[in-house]
Order: C-alpha cells, then sequence, then structure tokens
C-alpha cells in the first residue's frame, strides 16, 4: 500500500486509458450520488411532515365527544354529550399511566367574527381556556412575561398570554404590553405573557392568532359551566398512549351511559398512532433508497469488473514476465485489487462530495425561497457516509476480485506466449 513503484503502476494504468478509466468510474459516482441523494430526499419529506406535528409531544392525543350510534340503557341513538371537569379528574385517578390530562375550550376562531378589542382595534382570534400543563405538552417560546400557572386557575384571574398575530393587530410598535387589558367578547382582560410557537408547520398562520387564558375563567367568563370541550392526553414516557386509551375510552364509556360497542360516540386523534405510520413509512422509503442505490452502484461495480479483466488481458505479457522474475501470486493479485479499489473509492468520494453539493444547493434555496409543504431541511447524517464508505471498500474488493484470480491462475509460460 506505500510502495511508491507500486503507487506509479497504478496512476500509469489508469492514465493509458483515460476516456475509459472516466467512464468507468461514472457508474460508481453516479451510483453512490443517487444513494446519498435518495437518502436526503428522504429524510427531506420526513422533516416535512413530521414538522406538521410541530413540538407537540407525540404520546398524546386528543379526544372529544360526537353523536352517539347505538341506544342505551333507554337513552335514544344520535344523542349528544359534553365531558366535565369531573371526567379529567377520573381519567388521573383511574388511569395512572397518563401523565397529563389537559382539559380545554374553544372560543372563536381567527377566520370568525371580531372577538377581541383593544381602544379602537378590533381582531378575529382563537380564544383558548387551558391549565398550566398545556405548555408541557405543545412547547411555545414565551417572549415577555410567563404563561398560564395554577393561581391564575384557583383564583380565576382575568389574564391572558397572547401569540404574536395577536400583537400585532392591536398593539403599535414599541408599546408595553405586559400589564396592558385587551377585551374578549366584552370581557377585559390583562396581558400577562406572549408566546411564539416553535418550529409550526402548516398551521402556524392559526397559533399565532391564539389567545391562551386559564380554563376556570374561560367558563365562568363565557358561561360554559362545568363542560369541557375536548382533551389533550398525554402517557408517561414509558407507556403508549395508543396502549391505554381503550381504557379511556372505556372509563367515557362507562360515565356517560353509552354503549360499550358504540366506537362513533368518542372523538379521537392519536398523535403516537399517526407519528408511529408516518415513521414506518418512512423507514420503508429509506430501504427502499438504499435498495435503489445499491442497485444503480452494482452497475457500476460490474461496470469496473469488465474493464479490469480487459485491463488483465491487455497485460498477460507483463504478468507473465513479473511471474518469470519471480513475482508471487499474492503480489499480481493485490496489485489489481488495489487498482480496482483506488478507481472505486476515487469515483465514490467524487460522487459523495457532488451529493453533498447538490444537498446544500437543496437547502440554500430552502432558506432563500421560505419553507415548502411536507419537505424541509434534506440531509444525511454521517452514519450514512461511513455506510457508503464501507459500500465502497466492498465493492472494490469484489470488483477487482475475479480480475485478480484470472490474473493469478496464468502460467508465466503461456502468458509470455500471447501475442
Amino acid at each position: 500500500m506505500f510502495n511508491k513503484d507500486r503507487w506509479s503502476e497504478i496512476i500509469e494504468a489508469l492514465n493509458a486509458n483515460k476516456i475509459r478509466t472516466l467512464l468507468t468510474a461514472f457508474g460508481v459516482f453516479w451510483g453512490i450520488a443517487i444513494l446519498v441523494l435518495l437518502l436526503a430526499l428522504t429524510n427531506g419529506l420526513r422533516n416535512g411532515v413530521t414538522a406538521d406535528f410541530g413540538d407537540f409531544a407525540t404520546n398524546s392525543m386528543f379526544m372529544w365527544t360526537q353523536g352517539t350510534s347505538k341506544p342505551y340503557k333507554g337513552l335514544p341513538k344520535n344523542r349528544y354529550f359534553n365531558y366535565k371537569i369531573d371526567d379529567v379528574d377520573a381519567l388521573k385517578a383511574e388511569v395512572p399511566e397518563l401523565k397529563y390530562v389537559s382539559p380545554r375550550n374553544q372560543l372563536g376562531g381567527y377566520q370568525g367574527a371580531n372577538n377581541v378589542i383593544r381602544g379602537t382595534k378590533t381582531g378575529a382570534f382563537q380564544i383558548y381556556g387551558d391549565y398550566p400543563e398545556f405548555i408541557k405538552q405543545k412547547p411555545m417560546d414565551i417572549l415577555q412575561g410567563r404563561f398560564i400557572n395554577y393561581a391564575d386557575i384557583n383564583a380565576k384571574r382575568k389574564v391572558c398570554v397572547i401569540g404574536p398575530d395577536v400583537v400585532n393587530g392591536l398593539y403599535d410598535k414599541g408599546e408595553d404590553i405586559i400589564g396592558s387589558y385587551i377585551k374578549i367578547n366584552g370581557v377585559n382582560f390583562m396581558v400577562v405573557g406572549t408566546f411564539k410557537i416553535s418550529n409550526s408547520q402548516g398551521n402556524s398562520e392559526e397559533e399565532a392568532n391564539t389567545v391562551f387564558i386559564p380554563f376556570t375563567t374561560f367558563n365562568q367568563a363565557f358561561n360554559f359551566g362545568d363542560i369541557v370541550g375536548w382533551m389533550a392526553i398525554t402517557a408517561n414516557d414509558q407507556i403508549s398512549i395508543t396502549a391505554v386509551k381503550e381504557r379511556i375510552f372505556t372509563l367515557m364509556r362507562t360515565r356517560h351511559k353509552i354503549h360499550p360497542e358504540d366506537v362513533r360516540a368518542i372523538g379521537h386523534f392519536d398523535l403516537s398512532e399517526q407519528f408511529g405510520r408516518i415513521n414506518g413509512l418512512f423507514n420503508i422509503l429509506s430501504v427502499v433508497g438504499y435498495f435503489v442505490g445499491a442497485l444503480i452502484l452494482m452497475s457500476g461495480i460490474i461496470g469496473i469488473s469488465n474493464i479490469m479483466l480487459i485491463v488483465v488481458k491487455e497485460r498477460t505479457k507483463e504478468i507473465g514476465v513479473r511471474r518469470a522474475l519471480g513475482a508471487t501470486p499474492w503480489s499480481i493479485k493485490s496489485q489489481i485489487l488495489q487498482e480496482s479499489l483506488i478507481l472505486t473509492i476515487l469515483s465514490g468520494m467524487v460522487g459523495i462530495s457532488f451529493a453533498a453539493l447538490v444537498i446544500w444547493v437543496m437547502n440554500t434555496v430552502l432558506d432563500n425561497v421560505g419553507p415548502v409543504e411536507n419537505f424541509a431541511n434534506p440531509s444525511v447524517g454521517m452514519q450514512v457516509v461511513f455506510t457508503a464508505l464501507i459500500i465502497l471498500v466492498v465493492s472494490g474488493l469484489l470488483a477487482g476480485l475475479i480480475p485478480a484470480n484470472s490474473a493469478t491462475k496464468m502460467k508465466p509460460v503461456d502468458a509470455l506466449r500471447i501475442e
């Protein structure tokens, strides 16, 4: 490997027919580049789709009520019901695997009628009644002040935390926000904090137009009583919410006199299940990327092997002379293997560099034009680069193995006779 004469022979052999060498190397170059790019594009799709989950705890689900589909205990079909605040306490007591159970209520919408006033400015925003735990389920950056706390819940304080579009819509630049008041459906609330949802995709406009107020204050101010519109439920870290959700549904059916087989009455969206499906899909796509890239790379390796066979045939007399002068079979074989390995690794490394350049260009374009729906940050990890290097080394050895064995099987006398 460190023999100067050996390297001179390899360089001379590769330069003997430059066009043939370049065309042979292109197969490996293109195969490894396609492999890396396919994996980068798959990761870009994975990042874009999973970003739709935002930072919401993926071991969570949302649960709400719907009309019943079966009569039960004298109650009719198509009956509507509401969760109560007692249901939250029952879930915490009966299902100890749950980490957070956050009751929520909602008012208005960012596309609805104007429901928030400050002086002469008005806006249509989403108003949520929440508990302090919600910020642990849906992490957000508190830009000023604080989020809702239990002192607000227990005292039913008229305080609120507002999003960036609410600030832009109701405040002039440079105005003091913390301690000011806004009027929500005729009720005054003091602003105690501002927030921003990080890594938000898809519904970022809706989240920016959000106002959070204490759940108890929401129910009292807007006459919701003890009604809970829906819940955000998160299981403990070591337990999947999917594994315990049937127990949750059974408890709710029992408490609200719903038929045990009525699957329509309780609506839900299982983030953990959806996240698992998406991860499974992209794992399959990654395998497909490896498979397709490997097939293309294999065609390049076959090309190198064929060219090395031609090289061996062209150098038959040279090999005969070397054998006659005492060169061992391993010396001949190692030179052929080394030539194949060098050609494979060099072309493969150029392919990896080309793929890295394309990935950099894609990320630069995305940074300049802004986020693209369901696609973000195409990239590959160092493990992919190391895997590609291992593939290149193994491929180079395999490509040179047949020609090397062919060269060592020649008898010196027969090799010298060939014209």
